[in-house]
């Protein structure tokens, strides 16, 4: 697309051209490199993956707005793909809160983001004894997300962590609550039941945003599936990371028990592998006759 389509444009455009729309979570710069050229539209920026990749902290709404700022302006850089961010709560208690992690995401060239209606010492969407704010409050920041938009095609999800707490039909209600306040999509976290995305669906007449998390409450449905359920966009927030990490942790326990990695090399990618997703050599070819026109 041409450079001059807003992130937000392009998530939108995303969105049209496939559907479900596959979002998979990229833990850092390198990871939507990869993701990229394997050719998904759209990509992720988890906040417990923030928490636990960028800082080693649980999901407990630890992190601040600039932990997520640094990752997302990394990803930006050298990834066009539009970038769906996770903003938990907002950070902060209020809207002056909301709409600065707004107006900063569009300017560090997020796509779009999904805010959530848990109190500020928030939990992961799929733990128990979670803890919700009104909706009153939620329309707020729903509301404040909206208001503060400098790019009007940027995309605001609203969140619902009320499946858990109080019923599908509260979450449902919730959920139209956020629609009316201008929420461009919903994400209703959690979900047990393929049925309960299609009660979305027909109750808020908006796209719906499904959450495939590995180990959690809700069934590794298909996009086939999800489909059949009027299911707009398929999230895996991280499920690269996660076996990044089990072979990382493979490793490193090959080497503190072998006393070297050689058993280990069939796992790890090659060095010309690396530097092919880098484009390296067309970085060294730069270098290359930088070094030579100083000779001249």
């Amino acid at each position: 697309m041409a450079e001059s389509t807003s992130a937000g444009a392009r998530f939108r455009g995303a969105l049209k051209a496939e559907q479900p729309l596959q979002i998979v979570g990229t833990i850092n710069a390198y990871a939507a490199r990869l993701a990229q050229r394997v050719g998904f539209r759209a990509i992720y920026l988890s906040g417990g993956g923030v928490a636990a990749g960028s800082l080693g902290l649980p999901d407990l709404g630890i992190s601040t707005l600039d932990d997520v700022l640094t990752d997302v302006r990394r990803i930006t850089d050298v990834c066009d793909l539009p970038l769906l961010v996770d903003v938990d709560t907002g950070f902060g208690p209020s809207a002056f809160n909301v709409a600065r992690t707004v107006k900063s995401l569009i300017k560090f060239g997020a796509a779009a983001l999904h805010i959530e209606d848990q109190v500020g010492a928030k939990r992961c969407g799929h733990r128990p004894n979670k803890e919700l704010v009104s909706t009153e409050e939620m329309v707020d920041r729903v509301k404040a997300a909206v208001d503060a938009k400098t790019d009007r095609e940027f995309v605001v999800i609203a969140r619902t962590d009320a499946l858990a707490v109080e019923g599908v039909q509260a979450a449902v209600d919730r959920a139209c609550a956020c629609v009316e306040a201008g929420a461009d999509m919903i994400f209703p976290e959690a979900i047990t039941e393929l049925d309960m995305y299609r009660r979305f669906a027909d109750a808020v007449k908006v796209p719906i945003l499904a959450n495939i998390t590995e180990f959690g409450k809700t069934p590794l449905f298909t996009t086939g599936e999800l489909a059949s359920a009027h299911v707009a966009m398929v999230l895996y927030p991280l499920s690269a990371w996660r076996a990044m990490n089990a072979a990382g942790l493979a490793v490193y326990q090959t080497i503190r028990k072998e006393g070297s990695q050689k058993s280990a090399l069939d796992r790890m990618q090659t060095r010309d592998e690396l530097y092919d997703y880098l484009d390296y050599h067309a970085f060294e070819r730069k270098l290359d006759a930088l070094f030579a026109k100083q000779e001249k």
